[in-house]
């Protein structure tokens, strides 16, 4: 019975642990599902319904490694960005302005949004990482 008991106490973990990662990689279809939302509310009318970007104006979020980095694309939202900046080879100068009135998970949704579409591929941002980056 102790040799059962103890095999139970083993196991919980490892399941626990399974279905929370499970359950986050269920997470980055729903978030990127919102996330098409925000980003058509906010973001699409200089960054193109496609991400394409305004050649010299405003930089594409399409296939672009710009977007990798969590940290800095958070950043960019909740407070924007000023200075110019090269994607893809090419320079621009055009001042963003930040959405900070955006919840914790409406940026993680914009960004897995972005960071998941129009040929980008990277991992999920979640919330928590966004409250910490606002503070």
């Amino acid at each position: 019975m102790i040799k059962i008991i103890s095999l139970l106490l083993l196991l919980i973990p490892a399941t626990s642990l399974f279905l929370f990662n499970k359950i986050q990689e269920d997470d980055l279809p729903q978030s990127i599902k919102r996330g098409a939302s925000v980003y058509e509310a906010n973001c699409a009318s200089c960054h193109m319904p496609e991400g394409e970007g305004v050649p010299s104006v405003f930089p594409p979020l399409a296939k672009t490694e710009y977007v990798k980095n969590a940290k800095r694309a958070v950043g960019i939202i909740l407070a924007g960005q000023e200075g110019e900046i090269s994607v893809n080879g090419t320079t621009y100068n055009t001042a963003m302005a930040g959405i900070p009135q955006l919840t914790d998970q409406e940026v993680a949704d914009v960004l897995n949004f972005v960071r998941n579409s129009w040929g980008n591929k990277y991992p999920i941002i979640k919330a928590a990482q966004v409250k910490t980056e606002r503070k």
